[in-house]
């Protein structure tokens, strides 16, 4: 009985070595990584490389050619993108040289210079777009952006608003307006002493 209690002890020892290995097996294998809802980390060079060397070829481009709007247009968006107001605002300002009626350079320039604090000629740029463009809702939302934020003016956001839905009534951005128009009515400004 002694040899059968000895046999029995061992089974149970390697069987439970056996069934140890096997959970430790299961429970050490990587976990699944969560999945990002974002772009897949960029393969090649960095932003940055990427970005200098955009920049570097449109000027070069606008250098031998310096009528060329497109280049000039491509390379206010390379600063726009970049978060360079100044240098966005000098290049689209060479585009519209060449055009002073494109609504989306207007608009884009303006966005820029809301974001250097001349809010003054943000307006300037969305009126003129929307002028040159009556159909052209990203000019309007931002001049009601600008005068509700920046300014203040509820009664020129609301009429920059309402001419917004107008034209874009079921649009991106929309909801917000109404939204935002809904706030305003519901929230008058308060007078200034």
């Amino acid at each position: 009985m002694k040899n059968d209690t000895i046999l029995v002890g061992v089974v149970a020892l390697v069987a439970g070595l056996i069934i140890g290995w096997m959970v430790g097996q299961k429970t050490s294998a990587p976990s699944p990584v969560a999945v990002s809802q974002g772009p897949p980390p960029a393969a090649g060079p960095a932003p940055t490389a990427n970005f200098q060397q955009k920049v570097n070829e449109l000027k070069s481009i606008v250098a031998r050619d310096p009528q060329n709007r497109q280049a000039w247009v491509a390379l206010g968006n390379e600063y726009f993108d970049a978060d360079q107001p100044m240098e966005s605002v000098e290049a689209y300002q060479k585009a519209l040289d060449l055009n002073a009626k494109d609504s989306n350079v207007l608009t884009d320039q303006g966005v820029m210079f809301r974001r250097l604090g001349w809010f003054d000629r943000a307006i300037d740029n969305f009126t003129r777009a929307s002028q040159a463009d009556p159909q052209h809702a990203t000019s309007l939302y931002n001049l009601g952006i600008t005068y509700r934020y920046d300014l203040n003016d509820f009664a020129k956001a609301q009429d920059a608003w309402t001419r917004f839905l107008a034209v874009s009534p079921n649009g991106p951005g929309s909801d917000r307006v109404r939204q935002e128009l809904e706030f305003l009515k519901t929230h008058p400004p308060v007078a200034k002493p």
